[in-house]
């Protein structure tokens, strides 16, 4: 096993006032919101909790533009990218840019958010601290030569704030204070976290079925709050493949999206494993 350093890398290096600035911020409104509890308010932040982080970045942002494990129409690709944009995790450029990075990097110099550089910097720390690191960084354009060449997402990525601004003016005219608070602040919060669970908990403690060279595990609670994510150590052991819950029993809610767009003629050349399959396949 890989060995962990003694001391957390986070605060160690400038601030980066900005984005500490409006996660201190939504974090204030998350709270805020339990003093706006109403029922409505709570059933429109579990709707666009999903939209946003299972089909926005799990669907979208995770399967499909960052490890192409199957193919869209180009309209439902801009679709799922807009909704991965309500999540506050920025533009598809930045995304999947460190994602990528993530995976050649694993747990090793070069990895933006290894628990190796301490827990909390794996959460939340290497977005606080840091160099910061934007859609135009030159450490992220070799990443990402593909989206750099779309015009939508050149454009997404440079106003990735629009969509989530733009919902929460509507939110704020249908519903008021509670839909605002409990669809933006609160859901935000919620899928924030979720998603930083995958780069710190998913290192850190869960089950290994695979022997991978890093330190990725299964984590049922992990896929329980991102959708199918938590199968981590499944994903690393074969990134492309857009079933990251190998066994029948492994919740996957992500995967059963791909999965229906597929039977409405809106994905091919889905590649999935399973247990039951020694190798990556393409399921017309």
């Amino acid at each position: 096993m890989l060995g962990r350093l003694t001391h957390d890398r986070t605060f160690t290096q400038p601030v980066v006032w900005v984005t500490t600035f409006f996660m201190v911020a939504f974090h204030i409104g998350a709270i805020v919101a339990l003093f706006f509890f109403t029922w409505k308010a709570f059933f429109v932040a579990m709707v666009l909790w999903w939209v946003a982080g299972g089909a926005g970045i799990g669907m979208g942002y995770h399967r499909l533009l960052t490890h192409r494990g199957y193919k869209t129409p180009k309209w439902v690709e801009y679709v799922l990218t807009v909704c991965a944009t309500l999540t506050l995790e920025g533009g598809p450029i930045f995304w999947v840019a460190v994602h990528r990075m993530h995976h050649q990097n694993t747990d090793k110099e070069g990895d933006p958010h290894s628990p190796q550089d301490g827990a909390f910097w794996a959460h939340v720390g290497w977005l606080l601290t840091g160099q910061t690191m934007h859609n135009d960084a030159a450490a992220l354009l070799p990443f990402v030569p593909d989206l750099r060449k779309d015009k939508f997402h050149v454009w997404i990525s440079r106003w990735h704030w629009v969509p989530i601004t733009t919902l929460g003016i509507i939110l704020l005219a249908v519903g008021g204070w509670p839909f605002l608070l409990w669809g933006i602040f609160f859901r935000t919060v919620l899928g924030l976290h979720s998603t930083w669970l995958v780069n710190s908990a998913t290192h850190m403690w869960g089950s290994r079925r695979f022997a991978t060279a890093d330190t990725s595990r299964n984590s049922l609670w992990v896929a329980l709050l991102t959708f199918g994510e938590g199968w981590h150590n499944n994903h690393h052991a074969h990134p492309q493949s857009s079933r990251h819950g190998l066994a029948w029993y492994e919740f996957d809610p992500n995967w059963y999206g791909i999965s229906v767009l597929r039977m409405m003629g809106l994905a091919w050349d889905v590649k999935a494993r399973s247990l039951n399959t020694p190798i990556e396949v393409v399921v017309s």
